[in-house]
């Protein structure tokens, strides 16, 4: 069990930095106005997609592997299907960046670097009332 926590919380935290840094990129496509260095951007945001899409799954699988272990208890808990509706929310979340990396790199997309910032820091709170909830299980 122990293994499957310490995986657990080591590929959330991947998943996270890419769900925080991938956005972050975006900003910076959006705001800049050089073709050459918006080009990179693209790429650079296709790559880090790329990579941490892998980090979700496995954040998942062992999370799911955690559940399984005492799932009489998990599955009862309120606490729990608190933290699955917000990681559910962060797959989607997940997803619409890469359909905005497939924007990017098409050079589709119209987006402000306004609308970034605030897209941007969405992960933010899903990460605090997620730690939260598994923390302090209030329910």
């Amino acid at each position: 069990m122990l293994w499957l926590r310490a995986l657990h919380i080591i590929f959330v935290v991947c998943w996270f930095a890419g769900l925080f840094y991938l956005p972050r990129l975006f900003v910076n496509y959006a705001a800049c106005e050089h073709p050459e260095t918006r080009a990179q951007l693209a790429l650079m945001s296709r790559k880090l997609y790329r990579f941490v899409t892998p980090f979700m799954a496995l954040t998942i699988v062992f999370g799911v592997g955690l559940i399984s272990v005492n799932a009489s208890y998990y599955l009862g808990a309120t606490w729990l299907w608190l933290k699955l509706a917000g990681v559910a929310f962060l797959v989607v979340y997940h997803f619409q960046c890469g359909r905005y990396v497939k924007r990017i790199n098409a050079n589709e997309d119209d987006h402000s670097h306004v609308f970034y910032r605030f897209f941007n820091e969405i992960p933010v709170f899903f990460l605090f009332a997620i730690v939260f909830l598994v923390v302090l299980k209030p329910f």
